[in-house]
């Protein structure tokens, strides 16, 4: 099993454990990530774009020459894509069109978007982002 699995299967066992949890995130939806300290400045992240709704970071872990993440700034329950409910579809679409925005820029032969979700999706924060991975060609299939 490769790191991100492992990482992402322990982050699957933290966020059942956070949702019966006390210690869990504001907005109900599990436990606080990352995230929510690269979000208050608690950690320094290398940002790559920041609006009023999205916050867009260089990966520190880059499996690509080019990886960014897109994450919403107020996680509102968001946790993976599954979890999307009628009211996240203006964010989800803000989203991607900032990843897109971002992808043309950086990457301007092509790039790969990619939004892990759960377990088997190999998600290991519990806080939507969307990947925006290029600077190479990319292989298929993905997984």
């Amino acid at each position: 099993m490769n790191d991100e699995v492992a990482k992402a299967k322990e982050a699957a066992t933290e966020q059942k454990k956070g949702d019966t949890d006390t210690n869990t995130h504001e907005d109900g939806a599990g436990p606080p990530t990352i995230f929510d300290k690269l979000l208050s400045g608690e950690w320094p992240s290398d940002i790559v774009y920041e609006d009023d709704q999205a916050f867009c970071f260089r990966d520190v872990s880059p499996q690509a020459p080019v990886h960014i993440l897109v994450i919403p700034k107020k996680r509102q329950g968001l946790t993976q894509l599954s979890k999307a409910t009628p009211e996240h579809k203006a964010l989800l679409g803000h989203l991607l069109y900032v990843a897109q925005e971002i992808g043309s820029k950086e990457c301007p032969d092509g790039f790969r978007i990619v939004i892990n979700d759960g377990e088997n999706g190999a998600q290991s924060v519990y806080h939507l982002h969307i990947h925006i991975m290029g600077g190479r060609s990319m292989k298929w299939p993905p997984g």
